[in-house]
């Protein structure tokens, strides 16, 4: 509703039924990020739109600061996914996310397309990294960067959390 658009509209734009849309509307059906990506290209918005949560801070530390307890939260807990941003503003050339990684999740079969560069560092547990048909077996202390253009995936084969911090650039390059 707020870029005004129905839900058949938007249902058509990303390939999906109405009713798939209205229940993730109403919460009542988990989302990909894959599925999220054509979301927020049908809207002509970053992901971050979605981010929810406080985003206010204390006058002296807004766009300076982000404490851990006022982070926004991208909740895909039902595809076993966690976003959370750590940049206090948008308006910069970098975004800083960090991604929490239940054992069986991932970024979805599709991948996430980049608009821009991004890197990241395993801070926990084991990742798997898909890019050009070439599968990454990444563990705690790993690092990645992408420079170029085109999908990637990440997906946790193993048994315990896995959490990654990233830096995008621009801010909502995917």
């Amino acid at each position: 509703m707020a870029r005004g658009k129905t839900i058949a509209e938007l249902a058509t734009a990303i390939g999906r039924s109405i009713g798939y849309v209205s229940q993730i509307e109403r919460d009542q059906s988990g989302i990909s990020i894959g599925t999220l990506q054509k979301i927020s290209d049908a809207l002509g918005v970053g992901i971050n739109w979605f981010f929810q949560g406080p985003a206010a801070a204390p006058p002296g530390e807004r766009d300076v600061v982000v404490r851990k307890g006022n982070r926004r939260i991208l909740d895909l807990s039902a595809k076993g996914v966690i976003e959370e941003l750590l940049s206090p503003t948008l308006t910069g050339q970098l975004e800083l996310i960090i991604t929490t990684f239940q054992p069986g999740s991932s970024t979805g079969r599709g991948g996430r397309l980049r608009k821009g560069e991004e890197a990241g560092l395993i801070m926990s547990g084991e990742l798997d990294l898909c890019v050009d048909g070439k599968r990454f077996k990444l563990t705690s202390g790993d690092s990645y960067s992408l420079r170029h253009k085109g999908r990637h995936r990440f997906e946790n084969r193993g048994s315990a959390p896995a959490v990654l911090m990233c830096v995008l650039t621009p801010p909502s390059s995917y």
